[in-house]
């Protein structure tokens, strides 16, 4: 069975993220893979060793985005393949669900294609599901089980009123969440392999279409207001004196 991880690399959850002319910033914090998308890598590898067959991470990004794609490979995935074009830039989220689904199509043969539940950027989750439209496939979403069998795939959901049991005809897109197993830990060798692989670098004209015109437009990016706050110390020689002190001040500040 033919599969693909699909990535994204973002800034490492403890960059400081900000607006700065317009656009986002994190300074100087590290891009990485992004979390979600660990746990698409380790669900698309179960069914490879659960059925046989190969893992394909694909990403969308800039050149620096191989390094996303090898830590997938250092996870265990056969091949990589990034989408790079300027003109993908500014893409949104349909922009990106069509531009994958063309990378699907040209890999050709793929029975099922695995997206972490969203990605730590933008977080609107919205990617599996336009993917799975523009490429006519069944979606499954939530999955925190996955079993796949004559020609079908069953996945146990995990939703908040409980789990829920869903099944298609291969083939089809699911996005996993964390349930569906803690993402392997890549030895010192496969990363050492994975340095060394060669990731091909796929632009729109592989494709021959133009870059998907934005449906979703940023109008305004602006910082969150700053919150100034101040600590006061009440000190005392006694924990009554203290507790009159802290009553006092409770009261001047009218908060009860």
């Amino acid at each position: 069975m033919k599969i693909i991880a699909c990535i994204k690399q973002v800034p490492d959850s403890e960059a400081k993220v900000k607006a700065e002319g317009g656009k986002v910033s994190w300074g100087d914090a590290p891009l990485v893979i992004n979390p979600f998308d660990e746990y698409a890598v380790e669900g698309a590898l179960q069914q490879k060793e659960a059925t046989g067959g190969t893992v394909t991470a694909l990403c969308i990004g800039p050149e620096s985005a191989r390094e996303a794609l090898k830590h997938a490979l250092a996870m265990g995935a056969d091949e990589a393949i990034l989408v790079s074009d300027p003109a993908l830039a500014e893409l949104d989220t349909v922009g990106a669900a069509r531009v994958l689904a063309a990378a699907i199509n040209k890999i050709g043969g793929v029975e099922m294609v695995v997206f972490g539940r969203q990605t730590l950027d933008n977080g609107s989750g919205l990617t599996p599901a336009q993917t799975a439209r523009v490429l006519g496939w069944p979606m499954l979403g939530l999955a925190g089980q996955i079993k796949v069998q004559d020609g079908s795939v069953t996945v146990e959901r995990v939703i908040e009123e409980g789990r829920q049991t869903v099944s298609a005809k291969l083939p089809a897109v699911i996005s996993v969440v964390q349930s569906i197993g803690e993402p392997r830990y890549p030895s010192f060798m496969c990363i050492r392999k994975a340095s060394k692989a060669t990731i091909p670098i796929w632009s729109l004209s592989d494709f021959g279409t133009a870059s998907p015109a934005a449906i979703v437009t940023r109008t305004e990016l602006m910082n969150p207001p700053a919150r100034e706050t101040a600590v006061e110390m009440i000190t005392g020689d006694s924990p009554a004196e203290i507790a009159d002190k802290l009553a006092d001040k409770i009261l001047a500040e009218k908060v009860l």
